[in-house]
């Protein structure tokens, strides 16, 4: 059987791929950017990448015709490239009009639970893409998901930032609207489950974990399983703008997709009862055993993906390989050499920089750095990284972009996704003669750019001779 996967670079798609290949069906991965996606991790002769945009209807040619499944988990909320319930709708329609030119039978669509008559931009445009995908030459299976709870998911992440940074929390009073989460694992279960179900043909469920929480509920049952006293006071002058902007400068979410966030969360999110839990044989996780299974995962670095992964500005929106040739003409570079002491340490330093383990020289500078970022309205460090020891192009790297981590060619080339009056590349290799070479290329963008740089040189003359100490120095540790 032929699958197809759409928003394959995505949370939920990153996680249904290696069940999808484990039953042995033909995955038919649809990426905007192949060289976001990692096709060694997976090795399997059942996968096949094709590099589509369901914006632009001419990139759709590449899909085979002979698809006998599709699974569509496109979603644009974090996106800061115009208008998401518009970008939603474009993608539908061209994927809608896609397969009807072909033989597929079934289309299975990841929704959002819609139970109000006032939703919000969110679930208002969640539905209207599900009234897109229906009444086709095709069967739609349609599945409403609550907030899935799962590491790497924004939902854990943000509640993650708020319990473990904040004591004592002066909230906004959606905290007391109710919500039923629901473990990723249980999405994967539904997702797999109805594939080629007829009983499921031309149907919407809910779905959702056994519980019925208010947000409030949600923090302080965490804060029980980290092992936390936390108090929240609910306030109920805190307007949706102000509301964002606590998540914004609390969490590691961006303000675009806080303010959407917030916006949902003024909605209650209730399933419907339905019988799909036990048509299909599923066993349920209750809220405290998922945040458990996710800290698990954490704590073995196996997180598969993360929301975080996703782009989060326009910088990189028309693909990476836009940004792999660094520029030289009209640039200003630091460059630095160093012999290593030992190569294999040097090249593990260079995997596994940033995130919890910082920059390894000035890292209260990239703190404030950072910080100053953030308050002009850019990601700052808060996002991390998504596994202390590995990464891939794509991931998002702190406020840097990973355009290539090549273990083979012993290269990593990042991209700022700070907000900069001009572009930055900062580029680690390791060449045959055991030298590690550290290059920070900035290409301004105007006098203010000019003036920029300037600023910070100083700066990089501590921090960047620092850092390629610490790498190259087999005794730093």
């Amino acid at each position: 059987m032929k699958i197809l996967l759409t928003g394959s670079t995505g949370y939920i798609a990153k996680r249904l791929l290696p069940v999808l290949l484990e039953a042995n069906y033909q995955v038919y991965c649809c990426v905007r950017d192949q060289k976001r996606f990692d096709e060694k991790k997976y090795s399997s002769p059942n996968l096949f990448v094709r590099e589509v945009d369901f914006l632009d209807k001419k990139t759709l040619e590449c899909i085979p015709e002979d698809i006998d499944i599709a699974f569509y988990l496109i979603h644009s909320m974090s996106s800061s490239i115009g208008d998401f319930e518009e970008l939603e709708e474009i993608s539908a329609i061209n994927f809608k009009e896609k397969m009807q030119t072909t033989k597929i039978k079934q289309v299975i669509y990841l929704s959002g639970v819609v139970n109000e008559e006032v939703l919000s931009k969110h679930l208002k445009s969640r539905k209207n893409v599900e009234n897109i995908l229906s009444h086709s030459t095709y069967a739609l299976t349609t599945l409403r998901a609550g907030i899935i709870v799962g590491s790497g998911s924004a939902s854990f992440e943000i509640i993650r930032d708020l319990v473990e940074k904040l004591p004592i929390m002066i909230a906004p009073k959606w905290v007391n609207t109710k919500t039923q989460p629901i473990s990723i694992h249980n999405v994967i279960d539904f997702l797999f489950g109805v594939i080629d179900r007829p009983e499921t043909f031309n149907q919407s469920f809910d779905i959702g974990g056994p519980d019925i929480l208010t947000y409030r509920e949600m923090l302080l049952r965490f804060a029980k399983v980290r092992k936390l006293r936390r108090t929240i006071i609910v306030i109920p002058v805190m307007t949706p703008k102000l509301s964002s902007y606590w998540l914004y400068f609390v969490t590691a979410t961006s303000y675009v997709l806080a303010k959407n966030l917030v916006n949902s969360m003024k909605v209650e999110v209730i399933c419907k009862d339905n019988k799909l839990r036990d048509l299909l044989n599923i066993p349920m996780i209750d809220y405290e055993t998922a945040i458990q299974i996710a800290f698990a995962k954490i704590e073995q670095n196996q997180v598969l993906s993360s929301w975080k992964d996703a782009l989060t500005s326009n910088i990189l929106h028309h693909g990476i390989s836009q940004h792999l040739e660094v520029p030289s003409n009209g640039c200003y570079k630091d460059i630095r050499v160093l012999k290593s002491e030992d190569p294999d340490t040097s090249l593990i330093k260079i995997w596994s920089i940033g995130g919890n383990n910082g920059w390894y020289y000035g890292n209260k500078l990239w703190k404030i750095r950072g910080l100053i970022d953030q308050i002009f309205g850019g990601v700052g460090l808060r996002r991390g990284r998504k596994s202390q020891t590995d990464i891939a192009a794509g991931e998002a790297l702190d406020f840097w972009r990973v355009l290539i981590a090549d273990k083979a060619s012993k290269r990593m080339l990042l991209y700022a996704e700070m907000k900069l009056p001009g572009e930055a590349w900062l580029e680690f290799k390791i060449n045959s003669q055991n030298e590690v070479i550290q290059t920070a290329t900035f290409r301004p963008l105007g006098l203010l750019g000019r003036l920029y740089w300037y600023s910070v040189w100083p700066f990089h003359g501590l921090i960047f001779q620092g850092m390629i100490d610490y790498i190259a120095h087999k005794n730093k540790n």
